[in-house]
């Protein structure tokens, strides 16, 4: 998200940060268009809940929630909760994702993500030393009696700014090198 890069995001709390991401969040055409509404950001900004709203916008050709949809809502909260715990100098990307599907639903839709203290802990040891990796996380998308509907993994990558900056001016410089 474009307030990553802007150095008056870094100078808010972590609770306005976390409220500016929620508007944030409920605005984005992409997270919006998919049906997804995020419902609350804890205050310490590493657990969110959102929703995914059963209309006539997230329905299929069979009368429940398209699956597009589903995989949607739970594309880019990890990301931007753990860039927020990391700090300026993180960048953290999602890498790749798989969604399994249990059973049809047709009713809204709730999915939880979080991060613990220590994981972020963990996460910071792991990269003071080396540059970058990849950390993966579950999630699943439920309904209100507690009924699994899909189940999603994602990978993120996680890596030093001046990492990839490095990486990014190098395949530059070879690709202007090359015929």
């Amino acid at each position: 998200m474009a307030a990553f890069r802007f150095p008056f995001f870094w100078k808010l709390s972590t609770p306005t940060r976390a409220r500016v991401m929620h508007w944030g969040f409920n605005l984005f055409p992409a997270f919006r268009g998919a049906g997804g509404r995020l419902l609350w950001v804890s205050p310490d900004f590493l657990s969110m809940r959102a929703r995914l709203k059963f209309n006539w916008r997230t329905r299929n050709i069979m009368g429940s929630v398209y699956g597009g949809s589903m995989f949607a809502v739970t594309d880019g909260p990890h990301p931007i909760m753990l860039m927020s715990a990391l700090g300026p100098d993180y960048v953290v990307w999602d890498k790749s994702a798989q969604i399994q599907y249990r059973r049809p639903a047709y009713e809204d839709l709730y999915v939880d993500f979080s991060f613990t203290l220590e994981e972020v802990e963990d996460i910071k040891q792991v990269l003071a030393a080396r540059p970058e990796l990849d950390h993966t996380v579950h999630m699943q998308l439920i309904d209100l009696h507690g009924e699994v509907h899909a189940r999603v993994q994602r990978t993120l990558y996680i890596a030093h700014r001046s990492h990839v900056e490095a990486k990014r001016r190098k395949r530059n410089e070879t690709h202007r090198s090359s015929p």
